[in-house]
């Protein structure tokens, strides 16, 4: 874990990729730079926003002239927001949008919000005139940690969530945390879910950093910008060494084969959100590692003691709307992209900071577990 930065310094993690490498930017008020750095990377070329209509009203319009001060040319394309619009209507409007709008294979589509508007538009970049390029501006803390790096794009389908999507790294992100300002409490407080996950993955002294320092990391300034830094470093480490997810990276899974059932067990539509969702999915990886007797009880209950503390749920008993059918969860647990040959992988712990891949679960271990946990 590096020290944290004075608050003002821009920090650039680079994600090492023969020939698709890319930086992330991060640092707050670095928006105003993204006409600059577009037309360093692509002169000459012309853009198309595809943003939400919440992220529309704080921050389009700087972002348009960002690009207008360099004589970047732009269109938008404005969709719903919430994760309903990471479907195949919206995905057909965005494409027929950039296409209207006379997007060569030069240009280039800047995904301006959150998760849903970076999977969105990066699957759309990757298959309008068979690909086009793309940057990120994430608006959203998970956004800038997570869901902007690494080239993940997708769409939901009725059988689970990103089920549908491609791998296509971005040419650049552009994380100015100065955006976050705008953003409600509860999503933030989602965000810092895959923020945690890092220290409890792989870096056990960045996760007491973060036990000690999260009012900080909400607060804003150098400890905001520290803990998006390590993140993404992380992050971007492990994309360098597995970019496909055949191996390592399967590790930045830690909560989410749980998290992404009860996600869509609630029907992604907001009672729910992705975040509070893998800080459930977390508190049950943790519990199935203790249960199998891999790590000591105290391990899982500093972790769901400090997911608790931030206002993060722990409970799967305490989601709104109910408790959801272990059956159905299963089913959708089945339909998790790290099924293999009918059984289970799962992201397990050694203790803080060690996860594994954990393959060839039974179901049947998994389904008397989680039947237990759905009423405790």
């Amino acid at each position: 874990m590096t020290a944290p930065m004075r608050v003002g310094d821009p920090a650039v993690v680079d994600v090492a990729l023969s020939g698709r490498g890319y930086s992330i930017v991060i640092g707050r008020g670095q928006l105003i730079t993204l006409g600059q750095r577009i037309a360093a990377l692509r002169p000459r070329a012309k853009v198309g926003i595809v943003s939400d209509e919440t992220v529309v009203r704080y921050h389009l319009a700087a972002t348009e002239a960002a690009l207008a001060s360099v004589g970047i040319a732009s269109t938008r394309v404005t969709v719903p927001s919430g994760e309903s619009s990471k479907s195949f209507p919206v995905l057909q409007q965005v494409c027929e949008a950039l296409l209207a709008s006379r997007m060569e294979r030069g240009d280039l589509v800047v995904a301006l919000g959150g998760g849903v508007i970076g999977d969105l538009a990066g699957f759309a970049a990757a298959v309008v005139r068979r690909g086009l390029d793309y940057v990120q501006v994430p608006t959203t803390l998970l956004a800038q940690v997570d869901s902007s790096v690494g080239g993940k794009t997708a769409i939901d389908s009725r059988h689970g969530k990103n089920l549908i999507g491609a791998f296509h790294q971005p040419v650049l992100v552009l994380s100015d945390t100065a955006l976050l300002d705008t953003l409600p409490e509860r999503e933030f407080r989602a965000g810092y879910a895959e923020v945690a996950k890092y220290g409890l993955l792989g870096d056990a002294a960045f996760f007491s950093w973060l036990e000690e320092n999260w009012q900080e990391v909400f607060a804003g300034g150098g400890a905001r910008e520290h803990a998006i830094a390590v993140s993404c470093r992380m992050k971007a480490a492990i994309v360098a060494r597995d970019e496909r997810e055949t191996g390592e990276r399967a590790l930045l899974n830690l909560g989410h084969t749980f998290g992404h059932a009860l996600e869509a067990a609630a029907g992604f539509d907001g009672q729910l959100l992705h975040g509070e969702a893998i800080s459930l999915g977390i508190t049950l990886a943790f519990a199935f590692s203790l249960k199998r007797g891999l790590i000591p009880a105290a391990d899982a209950a500093r972790v769901e003691r400090h997911l608790a503390r931030v206002g993060l749920p722990t409970h799967v008993s305490s989601m709104s709307g109910g408790v959801p059918d272990v059956d159905r969860l299963m089913d959708l647990m089945a339909q998790d992209k790290k099924i293999k040959h009918g059984k289970l992988t799962l992201i397990l712990v050694r203790g803080i900071g060690a996860s594994f891949i954990a393959s060839g679960i039974e179901v049947a271990e998994v389904r008397a577990f989680l039947a237990e946990k759905l009423t405790s």
